[in-house]
């Protein structure tokens, strides 16, 4: 049998292959159509359970199915894979195009809407319902035939374009190789990291050491490497991927200048077909904002406040680096290295010292240990299949030992595995006849693998990733929704989605929980307070930057879908202007940033980057709930109530509606400033 049309359980990741793909997406279309044909020819009016059910049962399968082909095609990516799966891509696209373009099912759902049976919906599926009347209006169901047609193809050229942006910036990632034969060059470097470089060396049968793109080897090569030529050779080779500026053989195969463009035009012209102005417009239509113009004052709103401190943080760092470190003219490529200069200087520790304490198994126990005392769940290994050995699989237990979800973890870096961290479903919970089928998530990370002998070790960023990352899974394992398409993050605005995962890294700052996950890899202590209280006065180092290097990019992104002239205008210009506006750090012109820019090109950010922020102020908020507790923040008062009224409610009700549902009011910006050390005189922060 297919693995892939084997719906009995978890996924049989062993068993599938390339030559699955396209006779399972085939035969579950089929089955897809036939299923809508059923319901459209039903000459009883339309009802819950014999209209909406059996499309969901059909459409459950072939996401499920499709699911796992994407999953593995971004986490064991291969050749024969990657054909199949763009093989489907656009037989997909226009599928679903078709689907929402459906005149007789959008009738039919409408017919429902105006029925005597509407009232008697639950929520959730009067949620679900409007939800779906709002999508048709968006695939085109109104539209002329001829302008269903063109948009029709617009949506699978799109998607082509999207998985080629993607597969361009994992080709030009996965094919830099840097081999270094001077010890001398590697000056500063970890030993963990020069130990890997050796043995990927030695792997390709060549002497010294071989460096890579890859975040676990980049990102400590920019921050310690005492050799500048060494960092900046890197920080071009990074910056320049799948773009006109790469030095690579294949620069020119891989080269994502024309893809941008053709997804910037064909995303105005989908737009425009829909009756908006912009794809900003057409991808506000799902979100909490409401127009662009909305979101620009909410991002320059927050520049004014920021840029300041990142102004500030700015000329801290070149000061130190022209006095102590004899540099007066300060790179791009410096600024990491640099940086973690002055925060040893200004707070006597590195990230190096503090990763030593927190391995991974005491890290899993000790985010563990947190939901288990606010949300009264408990995580316990299991078994189920797995794509590669390093992949981990859990049991999520409610306070009466029932499970209630599964998840997979997936946590190394490694080639031909998608840059980045992120959560997906496996499957969502929903109801299925008189049981419930619990659900299942993906959590995937980038972080360093095992060395040596010794547990993988995380730095303290790596753990913040973790724990958010984690809060997405949260958000869907702990719905208690039974309509699939508002069950977990299901239906919730994209502008709030990040809410339960940025709200889970606060306690990645707490003395309570931090002391109950950490253990020297050597010695077993625990974290020293004085460690701890030294981490936790530089929580706010150089936030400005980090905090305006955000807006950038948020800011970008919705200009560029919002007032961009997509036929004449200069994405790079435009990058400069924003960049002016409210960026502190001025990147040398050959930076190609946007070419690798895959939240916007080849995810699903495109003009919603800012919900990073957006949702930010909510989830500031909310966590200033469990602060406001004279229990401390561990609280499962507190926890309990938002584990109800957010995480359940899933995407049954508006954001907003379960954001004051918990807080009792609309959010408040306060809490993200207090969080980020901008409620303070900027003399004082100094």
């Amino acid at each position: 049998m297919n693995p892939l049309l084997d719906f009995s359980g978890l996924p049989r990741f062993n068993a599938v292959r390339a030559e699955h793909v396209q006779p399972a997406v085939e035969q579950l279309i089929i089955e897809g159509r036939a299923a809508v044909e059923a319901a459209v020819v039903e000459t009883t009016p339309p009802t819950w359970d014999n209209f909406v059910r059996p499309l969901d049962d059909a459409g459950e399968r072939l996401s499920r199915a499709w699911g796992q082909v994407s999953h593995l095609n971004a986490v064991m990516n291969s050749p024969e894979l990657r054909d199949a799966y763009n093989a489907m891509l656009p037989v997909l696209t226009q599928y679903y195009t078709e689907l929402g373009q459906d005149e007789r099912l959008y009738a039919k759902y409408k017919a429902l809407r105006a029925s005597s049976e509407y009232s008697q919906l639950s929520d959730a599926q009067k949620k679900t319902l409007e939800n779906e009347l709002r999508d048709f209006r968006l695939s085109g169901a109104e539209l002329p035939e001829a302008e269903k047609a063109r948009f029709k193809a617009l949506q699978e050229e799109l998607s082509t374009l999207s998985s080629r942006f993607n597969d361009n910036v994992l080709d030009a990632t996965n094919d830099f190789a840097l081999y270094v034969a001077d010890a001398h060059h590697l000056a500063g470097l970890p030993d963990d990291v020069k130990q890997v470089a050796k043995e990927a060396a030695e792997k390709d049968g060549k002497p010294g050491w071989k460096l890579t793109l890859h975040m676990p080897c980049y990102l400590p090569v920019m921050q310690y490497a005492d050799h500048r030529p060494l960092r900046e050779q890197l920080y071009r080779a990074y910056v320049t991927r799948a773009s006109d500026q790469s030095l690579a053989d294949k620069a020119k195969d891989w080269d994502n200048t024309a893809n941008i463009r053709n997804l910037l035009k064909l995303r105005q012209e989908s737009a425009e077909l829909l009756g908006f102005a912009n794809f900003a417009e057409l991808s506000l239509a799902t979100k909490m904002a409401r127009t662009p113009a909305e979101v620009v004052g909410f991002l320059r709103e927050l520049g004014a406040k920021a840029k300041p401190y990142a102004e500030r943080d700015m000329r801290e760092l070149t000061d130190y680096a022209r006095r102590e470190l004899g540099m007066p003219d300060v790179q791009a490529w410096d600024i990491p290295y640099v940086s973690e200069k002055l925060r040893v200087a200004k707070y006597a520790f590195s990230d190096q010292e503090v990763k030593q304490y927190f391995p991974e198994p005491v890290v899993l126990d000790g985010m563990f240990r947190v939901v288990k005392s606010i949300f009264g769940i408990e995580v316990r290994p299991a078994t189920a299949e797995t794509w590669h050995a390093d992949v981990r699989f859990f049991d999520v237990l409610n306070e009466a030992g029932e499970r209630i979800g599964q998840f997979f973890l997936d946590l190394y870096a490694r080639d031909k595995k998608r840059g980045g961290a992120w959560m997906d479903d496996v499957m969502a919970r929903r109801r299925v006849g008189n049981a419930v089928q619990i659900p299942v998530a993906y959590l995937t990370c980038n972080f360093s693998a095992p060395v040596g002998g010794k547990p993988a070790l995380f730095t303290h960023d790596e753990v913040i990733t973790l724990f958010h990352e984690f809060g997405h899974g949260l958000h869907h394992l702990l719905t208690q929704v039974d309509e699939l398409a508002v069950s977990g993050i299901s239906g919730v605005e994209w502008d709030a989605v990040e809410l339960p995962s940025q709200f889970m890294e606060n306690f990645c700052w707490e003395w309570e929980v931090l002391k109950h996950m950490t253990k020297h890899v050597d010695s077993g202590e625990s974290l020293p307070r004085a460690l701890f209280d030294k981490m936790l006065a530089a929580k706010n180092f150089q936030n400005g930057m980090g905090f305006v290097r955000q807006l950038e990019f948020a800011l970008f992104d919705m200009r560029l879908h919002a007032d961009f002239d997509v036929l004449n205008g200069d994405m790079l210009a435009l990058l400069a202007d924003v960049r002016r506006e409210v960026a502190v750090i001025k990147p040398p012109e050959w930076n190609r940033f946007p070419h690798q820019f895959g939240h916007i090109f080849g995810g699903g950010y495109a003009a919603g980057y800012y919900s990073y922020k957006w949702a930010e102020v909510l989830s500031a908020d909310a966590y200033a709930a469990f602060e406001e507790h004279p229990g401390g923040v561990l609280n499962r008062e507190v926890g309990r109530k938002f584990q109800m009224e957010v995480l359940a409610a899933g995407g049954a009700r508006p954001a907003m509606a379960s954001f004051k549902a918990f807080r009792g009011r609309e959010p408040s910006t306060a809490a993200l400033i207090r969080h980020n050390g901008m409620d303070e005189p900027l003399a004082m922060a100094a």
